[in-house]
């Protein structure tokens, strides 16, 4: 098997029966969706719920934020010819490490199992919140997935959460857009 793994902000998909993607997930949401007719299929890591603008830091940051990602890995799969309501999906992350008002792990949770709602989609596998970070191996063409649950927040993954908080605090760049025609 090869192995594709997905940093927060990433999305991919494939129907090679030698691929399996992985991630490792603390606050952010991965979902997994697929075609199960074709085992066409793909995995999408988000780390915060929405956006209007998808913009962060720049235009191609639109994935790192759940209404779009999910879009796109959804769309991704209908366009192989599966019916909205054959999608397979499984949702997993969305843990909090730290207790306060941002509980960003939960907000990320929340508005995953909201978006599927609105759409009048189902997860057939839903693994969702705690205090646990998770390590995942998913192959689309056969829908298994490997979930390890970490015993603790391990430094990289506490490290990375702080950056990512950092960020989500600090202004976006003031980069100027010049529109022309």
């Amino acid at each position: 098997m090869y192995a594709l793994r997905l940093q927060p902000g990433d999305f991919y998909a494939t129907a090679a029966e030698d691929e399996t993607i992985t991630t490792v997930l603390g606050s952010c949401v991965a979902a997994c969706v697929r075609n199960p007719h074709l085992g066409y299929g793909g995995m999408n890591h988000f780390m915060l719920p929405r956006s209007d603008s998808g913009e962060w830091a720049g235009v191609s940051a639109a994935l790192r934020y759940g209404n779009h990602a999910m879009e796109i890995l959804i769309d991704a799969v209908l366009k192989t010819g599966c019916a909205r309501e054959d999608l397979e999906i499984k949702l997993f992350g969305g843990a909090d490490f730290n207790e306060g008002p941002a509980r960003v792990g939960e907000k990320n949770a929340r508005f995953a199992l909201h978006y599927l709602e609105h759409d009048y989609l189902h997860a057939v596998s839903v693994d969702l919140g705690g205090n646990r970070p998770r390590v995942l191996q998913y192959t689309p063409t056969t829908g298994r997935v490997k979930r390890k649950l970490l015993d603790r927040p391990t430094a990289r993954i506490l490290e990375a959460e702080r950056r990512c908080e950092a960020e989500l605090l600090t202004a976006l760049p003031t980069d100027d857009l010049e529109l022309f025609t």
